[in-house]
């Protein structure tokens, strides 16, 4: 455990949930854990008791992605832990595919109405789609944008040229209908209302969930116990700042209690949110000065992604490494204390003003 992980509180210290069973964190919330095939190897996702339209069973909040090993982890969660109900509905934080992965297949198996913001439900139904191939880590798009920042080792390439339908081979494609969830609407599921709380920079829309009757926030990646929420800029908007969002995003927990059961997607359970946001803040502000001090000769983001990560890392660790990177780049460039420089190579550099 790192210092800063120290600084916070894990009530569940030493349990998770086992494979195909649940926890139950609070009364009617249920913690179950799903596996990735990534270095970030779980999700975490919630059942919440519920009655919805005349129907009495369990909320999901969550997916997992679209693969058939975490679809029969599914089946054993219905058969132990729904106590002979139904799944009422499906609620999806965002589009990421651990996220929303398992969506279509979980609202066509259960009936069940899904609920997101517009902004992750209308991105995820056109990457599915194949409509943008290969849009943000993967396909020619991502080749040129990668390259445009110094990434342009062949191997490196061709296995990002491979993984043009990455998405789609992750995530089943969404009902064609949904619920919209907007920030600040109040959502009643079974006895409780839950507060939404939106986010910007990780994705399009994030949408956290508080319960003030519980005392609960359903985080989703916005704010995580132990690594930093990935902030990045990808090929489909590479002109974004998406830092400035994030870092911005997180003062909307601060009027939550210190208190607050904090259910993130990745990690532990935990209480310090406000520890956890100081932390997030500082540690951005510390790699924006690291960042800025690199630029004093003109430098690329594939030569900023060895500074700032200084460990090996495996082609989807790289592509998510070089979105962050740029991220901060960006930061720096939009509030004018670096220029950007198109050199005759084709390769963007960033040098101080």
């Amino acid at each position: 455990m790192n210092q800063n992980e120290l600084k916070l509180s894990y009530p569940f210290e030493g349990l998770e949930p086992e494979a195909g069973f649940a926890l139950e964190v609070v009364p009617g919330v249920k913690w179950i854990k799903m596996p990735l095939p990534f270095a970030l190897n779980h999700i975490n996702l919630w059942l919440i008791k519920d009655e919805f339209q005349g129907k009495k069973g369990w909320a999901i909040v969550d997916c997992g992605i679209a693969k058939d090993p975490v679809k029969a982890l599914w089946e054993e969660v219905f058969k132990n832990e729904l106590e002979g109900q139904v799944v009422t509905r499906v609620i999806v934080t965002h589009m990421h595919p651990d996220h929303v992965g398992l969506a279509g297949w979980l609202c066509d198996k259960w009936q069940a109405p899904l609920f997101m913001s517009m902004s992750d439900y209308m991105v995820s139904r056109l990457w599915t789609a194949n409509a943008v191939a290969g849009a943000g880590t993967g396909g020619e798009m991502a080749v040129a944008h990668f390259a445009r920042h110094g990434l342009t080792d062949p191997e490196s390439q061709a296995k990002i040229r491979a993984r043009a339908a990455y998405y789609p081979g992750l995530v089943s494609t969404p009902p064609a209908s949904y619920y919209r969830l907007m920030d600040g609407q109040s959502l009643q599921i079974g006895a409780y209302q839950w507060q939404l709380i939106s986010g910007y920079g990780h994705a399009p829309e994030h949408m956290a969930l508080y319960c003030q009757a519980l005392n609960v926030l359903i985080s989703g990646d916005m704010v995580l116990p132990k690594i930093s929420t990935n902030v990045s800029v990808f090929d489909y908007e590479p002109e974004a700042n998406p830092l400035p969002l994030y870092v911005n995003s997180l003062m909307k927990y601060q009027h939550l209690p210190e208190d607050v059961f904090v259910l993130p997607s990745h990690g532990r359970p935990f209480k310090g949110i406000h520890e956890r946001i100081r932390q997030q803040q500082l540690h951005h502000e510390e790699r924006l000065a690291e960042v800025l001090a690199m630029c004093e000769t003109p430098i690329c983001v594939s030569e900023v992604v060895p500074k700032m990560f200084k460990r090996e890392l495996d082609l989807h660790q790289l592509t998510f490494a070089m979105g962050e990177a740029l991220a901060h780049l960006h930061a720096l460039y939009f509030d004018g204390k670096v220029e950007r420089i198109l050199g005759e190579d084709g390769i963007y550099r960033f040098v101080r003003k």
